[in-house]
């Protein structure tokens, strides 16, 4: 096992709930070279971060050719696939094409894992870790985690600068409307009634002083749209489609306030302290494992049924020691 391929690709979700069988994999092989195929934006959080020595882009038309039956395989990406002692692919493969194609390379240790997580049967990550324990490694450990590099820190350092304060981070969006809290609940949850301060935020009635930041990516521009006009005047600070690992290092020392998404599994595994928003889906299969996770949950199964004041108690709680810690 001197050099190991895994194939990932889905969302920033999925491929979080995959690293603690990834952890388990480095720490059975730690001498092993470990690549990834995948989207590079978001496998970049475990390239030269412990996880992995490279990440290949997955977006290569010549992968096309791999699942299409009796296909010429591209010279370059068969003879890439064959220098590995083991493959662990996480492809959706109903027709078992690509796993063909793989061994016409020459390929004889692959490992396949669940490409779709079946709710019932456990949480994400126990089911992604299943072919990891297939080579006999046990994997104990769910939880989430990133590994910063001097340059993730740095970037932090700057543009949080160096803030004395207690900081809260909000995510308000996720990759489906119905797992979204309203917006205006959002607004409500951090709005002063006193809206002179320029550099501070209040948390409602409760005279909780904090620096903001708002996360925003391609799929929230909407949402952050409205929130960078009815905040203009806040000093919020707005970090808008940034590198995975520099926002991690951002949200690491924050408390974190979000949905069921992959930038709150990205919070979970940065050690930010979080509160996540669970409406439709089942915090018991797609929350992350970690302890400083705490969930949130509408019983009715939709997010416009989470009380604005029982959200407000769970941050103020946590804002409560973290402010003790600045001071």
């Amino acid at each position: 096992m001197n050099r190991i391929l895994v194939i990932r690709g889905g969302a920033i979700g999925d491929f979080f709930l995959t690293l603690p069988a990834l952890k388990a994999l480095r720490e059975a092989y730690p001498d092993a070279r470990i690549e990834i195929l995948g989207y590079k934006h978001i496998a970049v959080v475990a390239e030269n971060r412990f996880y992995a020595q490279a990440v290949r882009s997955i977006e290569n038309g010549s992968l096309a050719s791999f699942f299409a039956k009796d296909s010429e395989l591209p010279a370059e990406l068969a003879g890439y696939f064959a220098s590995f002692d083991l493959i662990v692919s996480y492809l959706y493969d109903s027709d078992r094409i690509f796993e063909s194609n793989l061994r016409r390379c020459g390929v004889e240790n692959l490992l396949c894992g669940p490409a779709k997580i079946i709710e019932k049967s456990g949480h994400a990550a126990r089911q992604l870790a299943r072919p990891i324990e297939q080579l006999g490694i046990t994997v104990a450990d769910l939880t989430e985690e990133i590994f910063f590099t001097a340059d993730d820190r740095q970037f932090a350092q700057e543009f949080l600068r160096r803030s004395s304060q207690s900081i809260l981070a909000i995510h308000p969006g996720s990759g489906s409307k119905e797992k979204n809290w309203p917006l205006e609940n959002w607004i409500e949850l951090v709005s002063s009634k006193d809206h002179s301060s320029k550099a501070e935020g209040e948390l409602g009635h409760m005279g909780k002083q904090f620096s903001l930041v708002v996360v925003s990516g391609e799929a929230d521009k909407a949402q952050t749209a409205e929130l960078e006009y009815d905040w203009k005047d806040r000093g919020v600070w707005f970090a808008k489609n940034l590198p995975l690992p520099h926002l991690a290092a951002v949200l690491e020392p924050t408390i974190f306030v979000g949905h069921d998404s992959g930038i709150s599994h990205l919070a979970a595994a940065a050690g930010a302290n979080c509160i996540l928003l669970f409406g439709p889906t089942d915090p018991n299969v797609w929350a992350p494992r970690n302890e400083n996770v705490r969930v949130l949950q509408a019983q009715s199964g939709s997010l416009n049924d989470l009380d604005i004041a029982e959200v407000r108690a769970a941050v103020t709680t946590a804002l409560r020691p973290a402010r003790s810690g600045t001071q």
